[in-house]
């Protein structure tokens, strides 16, 4: 409904970046990194040109992985721990 595949955009990465998103990016492999600065330069681009990509370029919503979900859930994690950490000194 947003459109963000018409722009080559993963779901994530239109995520809003707080501190936890911001770390799981962060923990991305560099190849993964360089991708989503590709897709999001991209996007910006085309919003400055007020156009979309061919639709044979629109990212299937079957290829709409959740990359940085399972980094989240780590940094999530170790937050939490670490919260409990200091709640115990």
């Amino acid at each position: 409904m947003t459109g963000y595949n018409k722009l080559g955009l993963l779901h994530d990465d239109c995520l809003y970046e707080n501190e936890v998103v911001k770390e799981a990016i962060r923990r991305l492999p560099l190849e993964v990194q360089d991708e989503r600065a590709f897709r999001m330069v991209r996007a910006m681009q085309l919003d400055l040109q007020h156009t979309i990509l061919p639709k044979e370029q629109w990212t299937k919503f079957e290829e709409d992985v959740r990359y940085l979900e399972p980094y989240i859930n780590e940094v999530k994690k170790e937050m939490k721990e670490k919260q409990e950490w200091n709640k115990n000194y």
